[in-house]
């Protein structure tokens, strides 16, 4: 710890909220399809749609919030979102101790977390980049990557086990309480924030997002990989999750130790990835990391019952989130390094967006698929599709001027 570079006061506020709710998110891992599956005895479509539906309307509920954030102060709203999310998360275990939990409210709660969650997220990025050098952001983003692994490696067992002694919803208030830490963190974090000035970029709405995003040739390939590969990857868990809970007969336990375990590999890959940017460059590095996390997912359509099949889970998982783990915080700081102050939030709000939809739509899809073709079968082409990804990664490496200057060009660029 000592080695450790300071950030400052501030920064570690901002991180002990980002830690506490993190570790509350990884306490709930799986919580509303697991709910879905053990109380309210749900087969793999309603599941799929739980998790689709909460993604779709969440992102479209968040639509007109990334203009609205984009020129105010971030930190309150940070602190509006986090309230959001308590107040709709301790609702489920309240309804579940009345006997009045359905399915409807756990499709309501996962449209405001997920509206609140890319509303945050958005806001908080553009937080980070006005409180920190430029220098910094791939360091803190570095811990903020370690955080969430280390919570994922720690999170899910205890989850499972408290779902296993205290019942299904317990993980659920669990998380609700963590959201009203990270807001009183948050607040703790003091200092001044000046709301935004107007500036010559157009206001608009978050269509000035994607704008931006297209327009750039920087932007625009590592926009289309990224959503694409993330909506792959999510889009067999809800499937998993019926098939290693259900045919399979794996415990609860078990089956949050198969996604806990490899997020040690989290922990290596967000240790080594600026220590690989230094000796090899960024542009490397994205690349080889990017082809790499979509290598391993095919194996989960091969998953059978018993120790052997925990293992081969643990095993792909671990080569996904090593992989993953590298490249996301090389990613969060190019992205953030190659978007102007002025339309940082509109353009993480119209990333995230994207990527809830698509995530969303697949989810939906793949659960219609596998009642067609099977739940393995579904599994199989979605990594099948995953292999293909690689080639959207862009394949040259610009100079840095010209990648800012490109970057920069669509800021200046008049609104249609």
């Amino acid at each position: 710890m000592g080695g450790r570079r300071s950030l400052g006061r501030r920064f570690g506020w901002l991180w002990a909220a980002y830690a506490v709710s993190a570790f509350g998110t990884s306490l709930s891992f799986g919580a509303f399809p697991m709910i879905a599956v053990l109380v309210l005895h749900a087969g793999p479509a309603a599941v799929s749609l739980l998790a689709a539906a909460g993604l779709a309307v969440g992102a479209a509920v968040a639509v007109p919030l990334g203009p609205w954030v984009e020129f105010r102060r971030k930190r309150p709203v940070m602190v509006a979102m986090d309230l959001t999310r308590f107040a709709a998360l301790v609702s489920i275990p309240v309804a579940f101790a009345l006997g009045v939990l359905g399915y409807v409210q756990l499709l309501v709660v996962s449209v405001l977390v997920a509206a609140a969650d890319i509303t945050f997220t958005a806001a908080s990025g553009a937080f980070l980049k006005s409180l920190l050098d430029p220098e910094d952001l791939l360091v803190a983003n570095g811990r903020f990557e370690a955080t969430n692994w280390t919570s994922i490696v720690v999170g899910p067992p205890l989850g499972g086990a408290a779902v296993g002694l205290f019942g299904p919803v317990t993980t659920v208030l669990a998380d609700a309480v963590s959201y009203l830490l990270s807001a009183l963190g948050l607040r703790a974090i003091g200092g001044g924030e000046a709301r935004p000035a107007p500036t010559g970029a157009p206001k608009g709405s978050l269509l000035e997002g994607w704008r931006y995003i297209l327009a750039s040739p920087v932007l625009r390939p590592l926009f289309f990989n990224t959503v694409l590969v993330n909506a792959l990857i999510m889009v067999p868990v809800p499937l998993l999750t019926v098939l290693m809970l259900g045919p399979l007969g794996f415990a609860p336990w078990q089956y949050a130790l198969a996604f806990s375990v490899p997020c040690l590999g989290g922990l290596l890959g967000s240790r080594i990835a600026r220590p690989l940017v230094t000796r090899y460059g960024r542009h490397r590095v994205l690349l080889t990391s990017g082809v790499l996390r979509a290598c391993w997912p095919l194996g989960l359509a091969f998953v059978g019952p018993g120790a052997a099949g925990l293992l081969l889970v643990m095993v792909i998982e671990l080569g996904v989130i090593t992989s993953c783990a590298v490249f996301n915080p090389v990613f969060a700081t190019h992205r953030l390094e190659m978007t102007p102050t002025d339309r940082v939030v509109r353009t993480l709000s119209a990333w995230s967006v994207t990527g809830k939809l698509l995530t969303a739509a697949l989810t939906a899809l793949w659960g219609l698929l596998a009642g067609f073709t099977g739940t393995r079968e579904a599994i199989a082409l979605a990594g099948l599709l995953l292999l293909a990804t690689p080639f959207l990664l862009p394949r040259r490496q610009k100079p840095p001027q010209e990648a800012l200057r490109d970057a920069a060009l669509p800021s200046s660029a008049p609104s249609p």
